[in-house]
């Protein structure tokens, strides 16, 4: 610490001088130079000199009255009764499913697990799949090692939970991996 104490020092000098006092000597790089007479110059937002790999390049311009995007109360969605008895049925029903397609594939390392409220399907060096319920936002979440996470709403309309950014269905995407991986079709429907 006491050695950073005089380099501390003399920083500080240099941010105190004035624009006019010549801050760049032969011990100073061009760089820092161009950087402490930026700084000294008054009227100059530090936001000037930030990177250009910043996360955010300018203003964003939104009208005063913006409060940007309103929070969805997912308890309004669906009662927390009614989304635990539509996603342990859907769970369930996986398992089940699962377990039979599990005899049919004879895959190494093929294990169907649930425990704790998740969903776990392994298929050896296939890679993992892990589903459970996330009540607070009534969804289910479900890692895939093909498409990644995913988070499905229940769909009144279709009557399936539904990825919104995809609009992939819970059950045919499963399908459709199953089958890339394993090579036969699985009906989970």
């Amino acid at each position: 610490m006491a050695s950073r104490l005089p380099l501390l020092g003399r920083i500080s000098k240099l941010l105190k001088a004035p624009p006019s006092t010549p801050l760049c000597s032969s011990r100073h790089s061009l760089a820092l130079c161009f950087l402490l007479r930026k700084i000294s110059t008054p009227n100059v937002s530090p936001w000037t000199f930030a990177s250009p790999r910043s996360f955010c390049s300018g203003p964003l311009n939104l009208p005063q009255d913006s409060q940007g995007p309103a929070a969805i109360d997912y308890r309004s969605v669906l009662s927390e009764d009614e989304f635990h008895r539509l996603a342990n049925s859907t769970i369930h029903d996986l398992q089940e499913k699962l377990e039979e397609y599990g005899d049919v594939v004879e895959l190494d390392g093929f294990d169907v697990d649930y425990g704790n409220e998740v969903l776990t399907l392994k298929l050896g060096t296939l890679g993992t799949y892990v589903m459970n319920k996330q009540t607070p936002n009534r969804q289910i979440w479900l890692s895939s090692p093909i498409s990644g996470p995913s988070r499905f709403d229940w769909d009144h309309n279709v009557r399936a939970w539904v990825y919104r950014r995809t609009k992939a269905n819970l059950s045919k995407l499963l399908e459709s991996e199953l089958e890339q991986l394993c090579g036969k079709p699985v009906n989970l429907s």
